[in-house]
């Protein structure tokens, strides 16, 4: 007799694929609604924060946790008994034994991250090891059966921990239930674990260090939350004899603005500096890439104002993972990640020549890029009261939902429900703070265009028609000619054609800007 019937199997299978899915993503919803089947809930297409009621239950994964502990429990008895079996359904028991074992730790594990953030410290030994060793050994030691992968006790319970700091980081600093905030969640997730967490798992965890990530999008939308996201996230062994992760994860990212900084400092914060290599370098010192651990990330924002010779010694830290001090001749070893981030068009500044090309393609092997305000409020406009709300929780505590509603209703009458945020999530938040503090908020008025910058734009995207720009080049010579005859001269026309093309309403804007 087989040891997993077809219901069983047709719901391991479901439950297989909604464990190494990207969470998420849509697909996660199908997956739930395949294991469940009639009994599934409809729920939202976009897992995130529910920033209205935090707390509330996903009821679809409570009852598929359910499900698996029962299924699980009742396999591994056919199989402690012999019953038949194949590797097809060893593997899909092995997957449901891996998701129950999670799911069964998944609270105590969030509480060590949420005490280790608040005593930023994230080394602590975690008791309940212990009680992880017993499950793993009763679901996944059978006697008699050997499981496919044969995956540590240790390497699984440092997985387990990574999965959960990412999750709690993920829905921390992203927030937003539109889609344009779920495709960054589940790119964040993919920069974290890959698109196969099944190969991450197996042969990746300890390789992703050399992939490089780059964070593109305008200011103010969030790019260091999502380096922080992906730098606090990242694998961490653990030692099964002191129960102890070997790195203390809430101290592994150092974030670095290389805008604020000149070159000098900044090749002394990155490479560190030997006694005497500068005037004022009295003793050595060891940069952020000597110190960094094997599970640490260098954050460096602002990437595109780098200038030109950083951007080479940069290059050979990703290619060799190597450097030298300034003033050294010794090479010193790079053990962690670089996350690098820009507002900046990289592209129009390699063909200017200020950004090199080869810095560029290793910097992109790993690209997000972070969604403008007004692209996830176009796409579902009730994000703006979650992240009003969110915004008024850490500025206002209990007052947050009044708070909430006076900004609500500031911006829906004075500012406007269209208004595009230029500033971003950035900009949202001084709203939020200028109606706490004046109960009001007025955002600043752009500068007005020149005709003459008009003009220069219009020619450099190629938007008028041969007769306009010949309308309104005859116009810009003329406001300062102030002659026909003159204009004609110069522009080796004759002059009625010159009087034919003056654009009255261009010449007085133009005579009035200078």
């Amino acid at each position: 007799m087989a040891f997993v019937n077809a219901s069983e199997r047709g719901f391991l299978r479901a439950v297989s694929k909604l464990g190494y899915c990207n969470p998420f993503l849509p697909e996660r919803i199908e997956y739930e609604r395949e294991a469940l089947g009639s009994d599934f809930r409809e729920a939202e297409p976009v897992w995130s924060m529910r920033v209205d009621d935090p707390d509330t239950p996903r009821v679809n994964a409570q009852k598929i946790a359910e499900r698996v502990e029962n299924v699980v429990r009742t396999v591994r008895e056919r199989l402690a008994k012999g019953a038949a079996d194949t590797k097809a359904d060893l593997v899909l028991y092995e997957d449901a034994a891996l998701y129950l074992l999670y799911d069964s730790y998944r609270e105590r594990l969030q509480t060590a991250i949420v005490h280790a953030l608040e005593q930023k410290r994230g080394r602590g030994q975690l008791g309940f090891y212990g009680d992880f060793l017993r499950d793993w050994q009763q679901y996944l030691h059978i006697p008699g059966v050997t499981l496919p992968t044969k995956q540590e006790a240790p390497h699984l319970f440092a997985c387990f921990f990574q999965v959960r700091r990412a999750f709690h980081h993920i829905f921390s600093y992203i927030i937003g239930g539109s889609m344009a905030a779920a495709r960054l969640r589940a790119a964040v997730w993919q920069s974290i674990f890959t698109h196969d967490m099944r190969r991450y798992r197996d042969t990746l965890y300890d390789r992703m260090e050399d992939v490089t990530t780059l964070i593109t999008g305008p200011t103010g939308t969030g790019k260091e939350l999502v380096a922080r996201a992906i730098g606090l996230s990242r694998y961490i062994s653990f030692d099964s004899k002191t129960s102890t992760f070997a790195e203390d994860f809430a101290g592994l990212f150092h974030a670095l603005n290389l805008s604020a900084l000149p070159p000098t400092l900044i090749e002394s914060e990155l490479f560190g500096h030997r006694r005497g290599a500068f005037t004022g370098a009295l003793q050595d010192r060891r940069g952020w890439l000597e110190v960094c651990p094997p599970g640490g990330t260098i954050f460096l924002d602002e990437i595109g104002d780098l200038d030109a010779a950083i951007q080479v010694k940069l290059l050979r830290v990703i290619q060799t993972r190597t450097f030298q001090p300034l003033g050294g001749t010794v090479d010193r070893h790079f053990r962690g990640k670089i996350i690098a981030a820009t507002n900046r068009d990289l592209a129009d500044a390699m063909q200017k020549g200020h950004f090199r090309e080869d810095f560029y393609y290793r910097l992109c092997s790993d690209l997000i890029v972070t969604p403008a305000l007004h692209e996830q409020l176009r796409e579902s406009p009730h994000v703006l009261r979650e992240l009003v709300l969110f915004i008024a929780r850490r500025v206002a505590g209990d007052e947050a939902e009044a708070l909430a509603d006076e900004v609500e209703a500031w911006i829906s009458t004075r500012v406007g429900r269209d208004y595009a945020w230029p500033g971003n999530i950035r900009e949202l938040e001084q709203c939020v703070r200028s109606v706490l503090i004046r109960k009001e908020y007025h955002p600043p008025r752009p500068r007005d265009v020149s005709a003459h910058e008009d003009f220069a734009r219009a020619v450099g995207t190629g938007t008028m028609t041969a007769d306009e720009l010949l309308q309104r080049y005859c116009t810009l010579v003329y406001s300062q000619t102030g002659s026909y005859e003159e204009t004609a001269r110069r522009l080796r026309l004759d002059r009625r054609t010159v009087k034919s093309k003056i654009d009255p309403e261009l010449l007085a804007q133009l005579r009035r800007t200078g």
